[in-house]
């Protein structure tokens, strides 16, 4: 196993991971709302975050997993998911000077709360089936272990994120000021948009491979 390819792909996976958990959404705003009572509802949001998108990540490689190997469905999901990430990109570039988190306030406990507002999100079965897709196929070059290990550090980047923000919002209010919210959505913006370009780019040049082999 060539490890520093390994640890190539767990990094830029871990940036793709954290560019979507930064972006705002009902996480991130049931987040905020609980920090209220609680430092510790990041944490707890996360885990109930991790018990919906575990199986969902272990169907993809263990239900789907040979599908990945089918050139045409390699294609698809490369186009499919690099796409949806430029989407993402663009999305983050084009409100970034705002950089508002809504404050939501909800009945569930934190734990509640990570796991329904995850299943009832079209958005996160969307991103799983398409650029999730993508990088649980490229996890299966390092076997059992890099999907393992892609799985922990996707989570890893949740709950960091979601323990920063509950953690800080419960210590000092607004976490951190206006220009550095942009600062981070525009970087996340870029970065989605470029590993976006790298997916298509990669189907583009399989798509090359077949038709040179026909």
């Amino acid at each position: 196993m060539d490890v520093l390819a390994l640890i190539a792909f767990l990094l830029s996976a871990m940036l793709i991971s954290l560019s979507g958990a930064l972006m705002p959404g009902p996480v991130t705003a049931v987040t905020i709302a609980k920090a209220e009572r609680s430092a510790h509802a990041g944490a707890w949001i996360a885990l109930g975050h991790g018990v919906v998108e575990f199986p969902v990540m272990a169907l993809i490689y263990f239900g789907f997993g040979a599908l990945f190997k089918i050139q045409g469905v390699k294609i698809g999901t490369g186009i499919l998911g690099g796409s949806l990430l430029i989407w993402m990109g663009i999305d983050m570039l084009r409100v970034f000077r705002k950089a508002e988190i809504s404050e939501l306030s909800y009945s569930f406990s934190p734990f509640t709360a990570g796991a329904v507002l995850s299943a009832a999100n079209p958005y996160f079965l969307l991103w799983w089936a398409t650029a999730g897709a993508v990088l649980v196929s490229k996890s299966m070059a390092f076997g059992l272990l890099g999907f393992i290990l892609l799985a922990i550090c996707h989570w890893l980047c949740d709950l960091g994120w979601l323990y920063f923000l509950s953690f800080m919002t419960n210590r000092g209010g607004q976490f951190f000021g206006k220009k550095l919210q942009q600062g981070v959505f525009l970087l996340c913006g870029l970065a989605l948009i470029y590993f976006g370009g790298y997916f298509i780019s990669g189907a583009a040049l399989t798509i090359q491979d077949l038709i040179a082999g026909m």
